[in-house]
């Protein structure tokens, strides 16, 4: 019984070892984005109003962890401004939104309505 017990908790833990990934940069992770999700492009035009928009949901739920300045902390908070962020597909940042990833301290923001989850990469988008 003991060598049973010990067997399904290497196996759970296997199990979890494999859903969480191996990968610490979110675009690794978002590698896992289904292509329908990733082939999507934001709806909104990156209008002023739609970025000041995403500004404001921004200082509202992203900079007490990606900073003021969307610079990070140079440790668990990654910046917004990096190549891998831009190089990631509107639909990727969507879905990555949506889903979050609590293994890594990214919370779901599947409780935004998509247009605030959209004005959000406007912003994003518009970050030097």
């Amino acid at each position: 019984m003991r060598r049973f017990t010990l067997t399904v908790l290497i196996f759970l833990a296997a199990a979890l070892a494999f859903a969480a990934g191996p990968a610490t940069n979110p675009v690794d992770r978002w590698q896992r984005v289904p292509p329908r999700d990733h082939a999507r492009s934001n709806p909104l035009a990156a209008t002023p109003e739609t970025i000041a928009a995403g500004s404001q949901l921004y200082r509202t739920h992203c900079a007490q962890c990606h900073g003021p300045a969307a610079l990070g902390d140079g440790r668990k908070h990654p910046s917004l401004r990096t190549d891998h962020v831009r190089s990631a597909s509107d639909g990727d940042l969507e879905w990555f939104l949506r889903q979050g990833d609590l293994a890594h301290g990214m919370p779901s923001w599947s409780s935004l309505p998509p247009t605030q989850r959209w004005q959000l990469i406007a912003y994003l988008r518009s970050l030097p």
